[in-house]
């Protein structure tokens, strides 16, 4: 494959494999390569190998619209969603844009020739690719690091610590004792599946998180899916469960008292009469000032409640050879330490971005219409919703890319990017939660305006309306390369 592609897209997770089929979709004439760092496509769902591991929404909504999922289950397992991935950008030619083994180092942009040069590793070897465009699919997070917490007098511990992103390969923890740091999306996920074969497993949470239980299996949505022809019911599935999604989060930040009540009446149908739900399930925040976790026809309550799993509200004092001493003074004996503690937010993938040499921080750029960063020229970085499927965002996003181009094609224009100018614009954060994840990260992400097209909103259904409204060319400065740029590729055969 040429080093030489229209556009070069950084990532083969969902937002790459997307953004693939819908570049392609509406410019079939043009070239694209997809630089891969990993071995397999896959993103997220190929690097987190935890026991239990599945999506966090419903996957008719997590899944391609373009491509429509199969399977019974409205909530998947991690492998059944890699293998799904794997058949779509099989079935579509995708994967043979591939480039695997290929880390993204730094990508500098020439305005003489509007072009990228990407400079990469691939096998210990240093690899150059050139395009016209560049999208960064590579998700918001840091796939090395990781957060971990310095807990005092970790070195002692003589048993086995681990990080769910970092999950050794055929790890074998029949009849430990298991101590689950954390009660994000993570740890609610896994501790079902964990507390199968251990001998126990305690939660250790600081504060606890609302959970919402749901059907593994929707009948309502199965029963759709029969009567209606494949790609139909998948599309009006989609639309359901958007809507649903969107109503539970509009209902959370209208009325949380209502919500609270109804997330307590959940814990309280699947716990033991009696249990401390005050203590252990009743967050000291709204619903979704930090993300929902779901759980599956109430298995994490229903594994609570057969004494498989104790929780443990309390801070961490300090670590020793055989456990976890509590401030409480309570102590936690542990064979193993899994350490649920977040993510580490990362702009642009890590990537060094760089214009005419000179390099760019992307907390230093306004973010607009929710994919391009201000005066940033022909870079898009897909950025989803925290409170809905990433999908969701992932595809308006490749789809605006795809309008965007199509457009330059019929002008000969060869650059573009957002311009604010001297325009004031207030400043807020791109996300709406007071996750510890988000808050550690202030100052890594672009920053959000006050208002259209400059407001990074978390409102699915709105942008997806105003998207139908848009001025493709409003805040956009347009133009041409002043010098001749490198030679193109040739145009490949669709699929």
């Amino acid at each position: 494959m040429s080093d030489y592609s229209d556009v070069l897209i950084i990532g083969a997770g969902f937002s790459g494999i997307g953004a693939a089929y819908r570049i392609r979709e509406q410019n079939p004439h043009l070239s694209y390569t997809i630089l891969e760092r990993r071995e397999r496509l896959g993103g997220t769902w190929d690097l987190f190998q935890y026991p239990g591991i599945r999506s966090d929404s419903d996957i008719f909504t997590l899944s391609f619209p373009w491509e429509p999922w199969t399977r019974k289950e409205m909530i998947a397992d991690g492998g059944d969603i890699w293998q799904y991935m794997a058949d779509a950008a099989r079935k579509h030619g995708i994967d043979r844009h591939i480039e695997f083994n290929t880390r993204v180092i730094s990508a500098d942009w020439d305005s003489a020739t509007d072009t990228w040069t990407v400079q990469t590793e691939q096998g210990g070897e240093a690899k150059t690719y050139r395009g016209r465009f560049l999208f960064f699919a590579s998700g918001y997070y840091n796939y090395d690091e990781p957060y971990s917490p310095p807990f005092p007098g970790i070195e002692d511990f003589k048993g086995v610590v681990v990080h769910p992103q970092h999950w050794p390969e055929d790890f074998d923890y029949t009849g430990k004792r298991l101590v689950v740091i954390g009660s994000g999306a993570t740890a609610i996920s896994m501790i079902p599946s964990l507390a199968e074969t251990a001998g126990h497993v305690t939660m250790l949470q600081r504060t606890p998180s609302y959970m919402l239980s749901l059907q593994r299996v929707q009948p309502v949505i199965n029963g759709i899916r029969k009567v209606l022809p494949r790609r139909v019911s998948h599309a009006v599935a989609r639309v359901i469960l958007s809507l649903f999604g969107s109503v539970l989060w509009l209902v959370a930040r209208k009325a949380p008292t209502f919500s609270k009540r109804l997330l307590r009446s959940g814990a309280e149908k699947y716990l033991p009469e009696g249990y401390d739900i005050d203590t252990h399930f009743t967050p000291p925040y709204n619903p979704w000032d930090q993300r929902l976790c779901f759980i599956l026809d109430g298995d994490f309550y229903k594994a609570v409640g057969r004494h498989d799993v104790d929780i443990v509200t309390d801070h961490i004092d300090h670590i020793d050879a055989t456990g976890i001493v509590l401030k409480s003074g309570r102590r936690i004996d542990a064979d193993v330490i899994i350490t649920a503690t977040g993510i580490q937010l990362q702009a642009l993938g890590g990537v060094t971005v760089s214009i005419d040499g000179e390099k760019i921080d992307p907390h230093d750029r306004f973010a607009f219409r929710r994919h391009l960063l201000e005066d940033v020229p022909n870079a898009a970085w897909c950025f989803g919703y925290s409170n809905a499927s990433w999908t969701l965002g992932a595809d308006m996003t490749a789809r605006s890319v795809a309008k965007l181009l199509a457009h330059m094609d019929a002008h000969g224009y060869t650059h573009a990017y957002p311009h604010l100018g001297d325009v004031h614009m207030a400043e807020q954060p791109v996300f709406n939660l007071t996750s510890g994840y988000v808050l550690r990260s202030q100052n890594v992400m672009p920053k959000s305006g006050d208002r259209r097209p400059w407001e990074v909103t978390h409102n699915y259904l709105r942008d997806a309306v105003g998207k139908r409204f848009e001025d493709i060319e409003d805040h956009m400065v347009f133009g041409r390369a002043t010098t001749a740029s490198a030679p193109q590729a040739q145009s490949e055969a669709v699929g």
